[in-house]
């Protein structure tokens, strides 16, 4: 549904996205991250038509949104990070009047409003002045105008920042149940919540597309090999000793009470592990994969450069 091929956007002399190129494909909720100042907004700009690239092209679906804008733009509901609101407006007022901008007749923009009213638990506040909602809830109105018009492709610019703890949980479910039948891209500071949402990353540094892939693919290339902890009753040092042993093994380390195995991720040695503790006639009480947080390959992928000067 969004298909992006060597975009590149400068201000007068800087480059603030470098010939990026990445799809997302129906159906899905993709995550975009980057440092501040990394090409996000700007490229998520692009992506709605808002602003136009210096180079390269985007692609809503067949349309390209170069030449065929308006058709695309149909199809796209944008949150910014700024909520555009009108707060001497009640909700239901500025939900209408987003409704027709977007095309909807009189009935068909009133049945919409109720809908995205419900859906975004905005009942409450159907008749209250915007200028009075709470951050969260002005969030929330920021979300239905984003979907009032019922479009294929949602792009979110950080949608739960400055909410409260509550109020995060309940628009990481409804963009969760938003994305069953969308397509979704999602910018955002907080990345448990990328963890918990989204299906795939796609990480930004410095206008570059640092890496793109499922969380724990990144993980899995980032330390070129897998590892799994092992918690075994037996003597540390003879576990030890004859764990490293099994060539498909690479690294044998004991962290109290674990002993951390590490190798190629062209490997499966969890069989003969079992099979060597079995044999010895100890007992393997726990054995699980070990993968990098998405906190971790972030800051791997967007410190490094600075750590390798």
């Amino acid at each position: 549904m969004i298909r992006i091929q060597n975009l590149t956007k400068y201000y007068g002399k800087r480059r603030a996205v470098d010939d990026i190129t990445f799809n997302v494909e129906k159906g899905e909720i993709v995550g975009f991250l980057g440092p501040n100042g990394a090409g996000k907004t700007t490229t998520m700009r692009i992506i709605t038509g808002y602003l136009m690239p210096t180079r390269g092209d985007v692609w809503i679906a067949e349309h390209n949104m170069a030449t065929h804008s308006l058709e695309g733009r149909r199809l796209i509901g944008y949150m910014p990070e700024v909520t555009p609101l009108y707060m001497d407006m009640t909700t239901r007022a500025y939900l209408t009047f987003g409704a027709r901008l977007r095309g909807l007749d009189g009935k068909k923009a009133g049945s919409r409003v109720e809908e995205v009213v419900e859906q975004c638990a905005l009942e409450e506040y159907v008749d209250v002045m915007l200028g009075k909602l709470s951050k969260g809830f002005k969030q929330r109105v920021g979300l239905a105008q984003a979907i009032i018009h019922d479009p294929q492709v949602l792009v979110l610019d950080e949608p739960t920042v400055g909410i409260d703890p509550i109020q995060v949980a309940q628009t990481r479910k409804l963009i969760k149940e938003l994305g069953r039948d969308r397509t979704i891209l999602l910018s955002t500071h907080i990345l448990p919540e990328v963890s918990m949402i989204c299906e795939r990353v796609i990480i930004i540094h410095k206008g570059r597309i640092a890496a793109q892939d499922r969380i724990e693919n990144l993980s899995t290339i980032l330390k070129g090999g897998r590892r799994i902890r092992l918690h075994v009753r037996g003597p540390a040092r003879e576990v030890t000793e004859r764990l490293t042993r099994i060539t498909a093994l690479r690294d044998v380390r004991y962290e109290e009470p674990f002993h951390v195995v590490e190798f190629p991720v062209d490997k499966e040695p969890q069989a003969e592990i079992t099979g060597l503790v079995v044999q010895a006639g100890w007992t393997l009480l726990a054995m699980e994969s070990m993968e990098m947080s998405l906190e971790d390959i972030f800051l791997q992928l967007t410190t490094e450069e600075e750590g390798e000067r």
